[in-house]
């Protein structure tokens, strides 16, 4: 490719094949660990296969080493925590709230729709059980994250793509956690960063760009519909530099920060403008940063960077295909999207993206792939394009 070319990347999740997806509905026994960990190698080295064969340059392992969502995730890696039944709990945190006091017949049918669906998959247990912080923080995830580290780098061996892989924030993990230790939740906040710096630093240490996951960035505004603007700019700054804290140590070349706004379908109509926190994610000491553009709700945001220059020596991944939608981006669509991102923060600083992880949020494996194959032709497209 070209000098000053648009590269191609997406931002996590990939369709899991079948037999992942049964080894993924259990976890408890050693016997079930041992049998993800037996199957998932093969699985990683065909997914980075033909993400290479897509033309994708920067490519993962799908996600496919990780069993379960951010709350079984969040257990995996810290110790100092207890997981309960739901009824034991407070509510959870609801990254839809505001939405769901304008469409509560909405949301009331997703609930149910989800419910028989887990029911339907055969779930061993729920994702998302309470979990509570009962003792000091620790990492333990040392052996699962090498497991990661190690499989992508191999599946990567002699391909021409550059391998990364995902971590949640601290403040996302936070989300899932209530806490029963820390003095106060900033405590508990920097606690989850000092232990996932080890997780952070062991990915960049070797040679794995790092993706930092903080949905809840965004979310979290849905999360608190008593909180005004002011007050939840200095509740996202603090997760901010929370997470910074994490980052410590870690060159920015190596990190690349995802934001979105929960990704869920749904009618997203109290998502906090990006203009409202744009200035706070640039904030993040990463040097690349993903964020939510294809979808009904958020692509008009494109004029942000019309009033907000990328600084120097950063990149902008905008998503410019989506989730939210089967209907498969044509490619030209995606190349006037990015040759207009291109005319604002020039092309060399410019890599196509997904708006989300495409995995089982799209309606078959088949839509995901054709996504990805119209994000490498639009691509093509824009770097044969003079303007930009």
């Amino acid at each position: 490719m070209k000098a000053n070319s648009i590269v191609t990347s997406h931002v996590g999740t990939l369709p899991r094949p079948q037999r992942l997806e049964e080894l993924c509905t259990r976890y408890e026994l050693p016997e079930d660990q041992e049998a993800f960990k037996a199957a998932v190698p093969a699985m990683i080295a065909e997914v980075v296969r033909r993400q290479a064969e897509v033309g994708l340059a920067i490519v993962n392992d799908g996600e496919f080493s990780k069993q379960g969502g951010f709350s079984y995730y969040a257990q995996t890696r810290l110790g100092g925590l207890e997981e309960r039944p739901p009824a034991a709990g407070p509510p959870a945190r609801d990254i839809t709230a505001r939405d769901a006091a304008d469409f509560p017949g909405y949301y009331r049918a997703a609930r149910q729709k989800a419910v028989a669906a887990g029911v339907a998959r055969g779930r061993a247990r729920s994702l998302n059980q309470p979990v509570f912080c009962v003792g000091p923080l620790t990492y333990v995830g040392h052996d699962d994250a090498r497991f990661a580290i190690d499989h992508l780098l191999a599946a990567a061996r002699g391909l021409s793509v550059r391998p990364f892989l995902s971590a949640v924030a601290p403040g996302t993990i936070e989300h899932w956690l209530w806490n029963e230790h820390y003095a106060s939740d900033e405590e508990l906040l920097f606690a989850i960063a000092d232990a996932m710096h080890h997780e952070y630093a062991s990915i960049a240490e070797a040679g794995i760009l790092l993706q930092i996951d903080d949905p809840d960035l965004a979310d979290g505004w849905q999360m608190y519909p008593a909180m005004s603007l002011e007050d939840y700019r200095r509740y996202a700054a603090l997760r901010i530099d929370a997470l910074n804290h994490a980052l410590r140590g870690i060159p920015e070349e190596m990190v690349r920060l995802h934001v979105c706004w929960g990704s869920g379908h749904g009618p997203h109509t109290h998502d906090i403008p990006l203009r409202d926190i744009v200035d706070l994610v640039l904030r993040v000491r990463a040097q690349c940063y993903s964020i939510e553009a294809a979808n009904g709700r958020h692509e008009h945001e494109w004029t942000v960077w019309q009033d907000v220059p990328l600084p120097d020596g950063k990149m902008l991944m905008p998503g410019v295909v989506g989730h939210a939608s089967d209907v498969v981006e044509h490619p030209e669509l995606v190349a006037q999207r990015l040759v207009r991102f291109a005319k604002l923060v020039g092309r060399e600083n410019l890599i196509a993206g997904t708006d989300c992880g495409l995995g089982a949020r799209v309606g078959h494996a088949e839509i995901a792939w054709a996504k990805l194959d119209a994000l490498v032709e639009g691509a093509r497209l824009a770097n044969n394009t003079r303007q930009g």
